[in-house]
């Protein structure tokens, strides 16, 4: 089952996306946009950047945990990992995110 991008509104009235993975997980969070638009760019952001292994930051927590960033070409981050336990999880969820990344499903639960 593929994978699909959630669009949600804050209750401070600003937007971010998720990536779901088809297990319904969420396998990448963005940050929060004061426009809709923003945040609909960012998805078009992951859509190009998800398959190049360069975009991805591979980071250790200060609590020892295991995340990534994904970056757009012009190294602003477009998205983060939750914090997995190990590394090799870590990297499965980079895996996810290639695979689901280029999803052009958008469930928009702004509305």
């Amino acid at each position: 089952m593929a994978g699909w991008f959630e669009l949600s509104k804050s209750k401070d009235g600003q937007f971010r996306f998720v990536l779901k993975a088809g297990n319904g997980e969420t396998i990448l969070s963005s940050e929060l946009y004061k426009a809709k638009s923003s945040a609909q760019n960012g998805i078009e952001s992951v859509q190009k950047n998800s398959a190049s292994d360069e975009r991805y930051a591979k980071k250790e927590a200060s609590n020892g945990k295991f995340y990534f960033v994904l970056n757009a070409a012009n190294h602003q981050v477009v998205g983060t990992s939750q914090m997995y336990a190990e590394e090799r999880s870590r990297d499965g969820g980079i895996a996810s995110v290639k695979q689901n990344g280029s999803s052009t499903e958008i469930k928009d639960l702004t509305a």
